[in-house]
């Protein structure tokens, strides 16, 4: 409580109007989310810590709200952009999800969601397919369009 209200008035003293940096993050501009840590799990329990690579994710993403999509940057793929399904505002974040069929004739289909502080840009993103799951933590920011 305290830290916030120190926050406060620092952002007063300073002429920073509290909503200066309101909806950088709610949606209403795009993203890039730059992937900070990866975790895949498997169906026995175990988890463990994975590079980007590994998990066959790119460095960065960019989330278009307008057009509902999330795409892939500088990463050599052949799959399309990701559609966003659902967007919902809960408790300070703004939820995505959506499902990915994934390479035609695999069956590696799987199904996402992306958490974003709408007040730090701050993500976890967690997708689950049939006996694995993946945990990623990232950052974002706000991009012009």
């Amino acid at each position: 409580m305290f830290r916030y209200l120190f926050l406060i008035l620092l952002m007063a003293s300073l002429g920073i109007p509290s909503g200066t940096f309101a909806g950088d993050y709610d949606g209403s501009k795009p993203i890039l989310i730059s992937v900070l840590r990866v975790n895949g799990c498997l169906d026995d329990g175990t988890c463990y810590p994975m590079t980007v690579e590994e998990a066959n994710l790119p460095q960065f993403f960019k989330v278009d709200f307008e057009s509902k999509k999330i795409s892939r940057v500088a990463f050599n793929s052949d799959l399309p952009d990701s559609i966003i399904k659902r967007m919902e505002h809960v408790d300070g974040k703004l939820i995505l999800q959506g499902a990915e069929d994934g390479f035609e004739d695999v069956r590696d289909g799987f199904g996402w969601t992306v958490a974003i502080a709408e007040d730090t840009g701050k993500v976890v993103l967690t997708a689950s397919g049939e006996g694995v799951a993946y945990v990623v933590f990232g950052a974002s920011v706000p991009v012009n369009p």
